[in-house]
């Protein structure tokens, strides 16, 4: 790997120092949203142990977020290896491929934005597009407890992918985004946006990833899906970052009539993950399926928090998270059902399941129900358990060692998830992925 360029003030902490605005780089509107956002995140304390929607989190990694510094820009060298090694899918496999390196675009391979698709970095959007961009930009505010994340997010980020896929659009084959952050303490803050017309259908899978194993780094990511009527968007992120990081993922969904969203979160990597995924079902029809696996090992450590917003009758959700746990590693599970009031008909579904493979490994989940209409359908759940001895013994009795038919068996456990994605190709690069995580541990 190449050398990394050292940064002015290495020393100045994200939490401390403004970030550095080029008045020449983006227009004033850009600019003064994030002034605006620097100074609310400012005014906002770090979460406390009091905090409700802090329960059960490590707050020690939350306070660490503070030994993180602005990533500096990598070299050329560093640039063509990161860029050499963004092959999940084949390339006939994909529409497209975009790849950036601490905030900065290094390969660019794009759809030809013909019938009225825009697919451009957020830096881009926001001088060619930024009148589109304004509309749908960060209007869902964050509301499970990273509100300070999501404002340092807003006032920092300048990478990232916007996409708008008009009316009638189909994209058959999915959009690659690789998010990469190098150099010690270096911290990156990677935006998604993805807009569909009426009927339109797209995929995008964003990967976040460390440019070394042996650097501790800072994701700190917002994802905003905007579905209009009768639309899909299928959506996957893949957290793979050096086990020494952290990783902040705050993701929103806003579901129109008949529209239909499967959001998918693989947690692979990072020291510490939190994540936050909200899904507003607000137009009759609409349907939001929220899929998480997380494998976390050693000292690793998953806290999810989960919305779904029944705002309109008629509207269905399905929330299935997996968390396979081995060693000392822990998981944060708290998820809430909210219907409005007139939302009749509801159809909502929450499960929470964690496989333990250890018996030092720790899982928390707090399910929720909040129902302010009639003739709904909710329900919510969550296991907690070890593989048994009759599961092993029948693997064994068949030839099969007991740490291979642990694997098959948590092969299994998370192979529901990937198959509700639908989307065979990715579903078999999850799959490689997590098989490719069990083989480390062995």
């Amino acid at each position: 790997m190449g050398v990394i360029v050292e940064a002015e003030n290495k020393s100045s902490s994200i939490l401390e120092e403004a970030p550095a605005w080029d008045a020449s780089e983006f227009p004033d509107w850009y600019r003064e949203m994030q002034e605006s956002a620097w100074e609310a995140a400012r005014a906002l304390p770090l979460p406390r142990a009091k905090n409700e929607p802090w329960r059960f989190a490590n707050l020690k990694q939350v306070a660490a977020v503070g030994d993180y510094v602005a990533a500096p820009p990598v070299d050329e060298e560093t640039a063509r290896e990161l860029v050499a090694r963004s092959r999940m899918l084949d390339t006939s496999e994909h529409r497209g491929k975009l790849v950036f390196a601490n905030e900065t675009l290094v390969h660019d391979e794009r759809p030809d934005e013909d019938g009225g698709l825009i697919c451009a970095s957020l830096a881009e959007a926001v001088t060619t597009h930024g009148q589109r961009l304004q509309e749908y930009f960060m209007t869902q505010e964050a509301t499970l407890g990273s509100e300070k994340f999501a404002l340092l997010h807003k006032s920092r980020t300048r990478s990232g992918l916007f996409l708008y896929v008009p009316a009638g659009m189909e994209l058959t084959l999915p959009i690659e985004v690789y998010h990469y952050v190098a150099g010690h303490c270096a911290s990156i803050f990677p935006h998604t946006l993805i807009v569909t017309g009426e009927n339109a259908k797209v995929t995008v899978v964003d990967y976040y990833q460390s440019a070394s194993e042996d650097e501790a780094g800072l994701s700190c990511g917002v994802v905003d899906l905007v579905a209009g009527q009768g639309s899909q968007i299928r959506y996957v992120a893949c957290q793979n970052l050096s086990t020494r990081s952290a990783n902040i993922h705050i993701s929103s969904t806003l579901a129109s009539a008949d529209a239909d969203v499967k959001s998918l979160q693989l947690q692979l990597g990072s020291a510490w993950s939190r994540t936050e995924s909200v899904s507003h079902l607000s137009g009759k029809g609409a349907n939001s399926d929220m899929l998480s696996v997380a494998v976390p090992a050693a000292g690793q450590e998953v806290d999810q928090r989960t919305l779904q917003h029944h705002a309109e009758a008629h509207t269905t959700s399905d929330l299935l998270y997996k968390n396979a746990l081995s060693d000392r590693s822990r998981s944060v599970f708290a998820g809430l059902i909210m219907v409005d009031e007139g939302a009749h008909y509801t159809d909502a579904y929450q499960t929470c399941r964690n496989l333990l493979l250890s018996d030092d490994a720790e899982a928390n989940a707090m399910p929720g129900l909040e129902i302010n209409a009639d003739q709904v359908k909710c329900s919510h759940g969550s296991t907690s358990g070890p593989i048994t001895d009759e599961e092993i013994f029948y693997f064994k009795a068949r030839g099969i060692p007991a740490e291979t038919a642990k694997q098959l068996i948590t092969f299994g456990f998370t192979a529901e998830v990937l198959a509700k994605l639908e989307q065979p190709a990715i579903e078999a690069l999850l799959s490689r992925l997590v098989e490719a995580k069990f083989e480390k541990l062995a």
